[in-house]
């Protein structure tokens, strides 16, 4: 009974974690731009129309109480321009990041080693991709997330996160290869980054990237999740638990915040992170921001800010998955430590995220929209100033894992889920 009761235990936490599981902007400081001014006031205008309960009405996991007003459970929002929800394929295996080719078709990562490309008008899915380098996709490892180069046009360069097995364990690794003009194949396949250090676990690897507006890269990279690594995302020797910001060459970006600290690895961005698995760029102002798992509650989105260090497993809104506080002392807020713009207790599951830029249903204009896995929904966020004053609840009748949402070059939002479905939400 204890053996099929920690069994059961693992499991859980496995698919609350992640399970079988672009703008190319560079983040700036705010400046209140006519573009901002205009930002700030279609976002009120949302608000202002219809205040409604919050989404989350079930109990918390903890009483911890939140540093300010509206980082969790803030009013909802709904959307009132009719919206319609297409099943584009049920074909894929597992997919775990989606990047639009020019034409509009789907390059598609899948958990077990593979890319695929999918056209979004027939549904047809490609053979398999070859040439990508061996994935270790035991637990929550595999082929990860994807981007394409700013030139790609041109230079049919992909840039992609995998685990990658050796000696001693696995890492979280950064490649980047060509794909074929025939787009069979990836070809010159090339480990450009390794994250430090190499452990022997099945957990936590982060796995999003994205490019700025300089055509360097952003990665986030999961704290490996035992408790003998945890504590490692506050040390900025190594790079787990940490946001890096690297060139296309897998070097540091020269002006990187620790690029002068002999203590320090340079290529690190940001700091004390759990498992990020959602990127992205406000379209407006320019900053990054990202999605984060916590454990048992306190899944956070946070805004990131070179040098920063936002807390884990120091502060943190969640518990452990069998009850236990976390942390000694059990604490939420601590001086130099950054709070997140908002948290989810129980939790979102927060995978891939999108901020909507498109002309088709304006009031998105500007929101973020969220995969959310053990939830089971898309988290639609209104956010003002940065900060959250509306979330909404979208595709909640679907009872799937989504694994990651993008905008599609048509403006409509496409996002695919871990039974290996694609889905396109836009305007009827």
């Amino acid at each position: 009974m204890k053996n099929n009761f920690i069994t059961y235990f693992l499991l859980a936490m496995l698919m609350a974690c992640n399970g079988v599981d672009s703008s190319y902007n560079k983040p700036t400081q705010s400046t209140e731009s006519d573009a901002a001014v205009e930002y700030k006031e279609a976002a009120e205008t949302q608000v202002a129309d219809e205040t409604l309960p919050p989404v989350e009405t079930r109990e918390a996991n903890s009483d911890y109480q939140p540093a300010f007003k509206g980082q969790t459970r803030v009013a909802g929002v709904k959307t009132t321009t009719p919206y319609k929800v297409v099943l584009i394929t049920e074909d894929l295996r597992s997919p775990w990041g989606a990047a639009a080719l020019s034409d509009g078709r789907l390059l598609v990562t899948e958990k077990a080693g593979t890319m695929r490309i999918v056209d979004i008008d027939t549904g047809q899915v490609s053979e398999a991709i070859s040439g990508l380098p061996e994935v270790d996709d035991r637990g929550q490892g595999g082929l990860l997330g994807l981007a394409l180069a700013p030139d790609f046009e041109s230079s049919r360069m992909v840039y992609w996160v995998f685990s990658e097995r050796v000696k001693g364990g696995n890492h979280t690794a950064v490649a980047k290869g060509r794909l074929a003009d025939n787009e069979a194949r990836i070809e010159g396949a090339e480990v450009i980054y390794r994250a430090t250090p190499t452990y022997d676990g099945k957990l936590h690897y982060g796995g999003r990237i994205v490019f700025d507006q300089d055509g360097d890269l952003f990665v986030s990279i999961g704290e490996r999740s035992d408790r003998e690594t945890r504590v490692k995302a506050q040390d900025l020797s190594v790079s787990i638990g940490s946001i890096i910001h690297i060139t296309t060459e897998g070097e540091p970006v020269s002006d990187n915040p620790f690029i002068d600290l002999d203590d320090a690895l340079a290529e690190i961005y940001s700091y004390g992170h759990r498992n990020p698995q959602g990127l992205a760029f406000h379209p407006v102002t320019g900053e990054l921001w990202s999605g984060e798992f916590g454990p048992r509650g306190g899944d956070e989105l946070n805004l990131i800010k070179p040098g920063n260090n936002y807390g884990w497993p120091v502060i943190t809104y969640g518990i452990e998955y069998m009850g236990a506080a976390i942390g000694d002392p059990v604490i939420q807020q601590k001086e130099g430590m950054e709070q997140p713009v908002y948290y989810w207790d129980p939790v979102l599951s927060p995978s891939g995220m999108t901020f909507y830029s498109g002309t088709n249903i304006p009031e998105w204009e500007n929101n973020l929209f969220m995969g959310g896995l053990n939830s089971s929904h898309i988290a639609r966020l209104v956010i003002e100033d940065n900060r959250v004053v509306g979330e909404e609840r979208l595709l909640t009748d679907k009872g799937e894992r989504f694994r990651d949402v993008i905008q599609g070059n048509d403006g409509a939002l496409y996002t695919i889920t871990d039974a290996g479905n694609l889905y396109k939400i836009d305007k009827q």
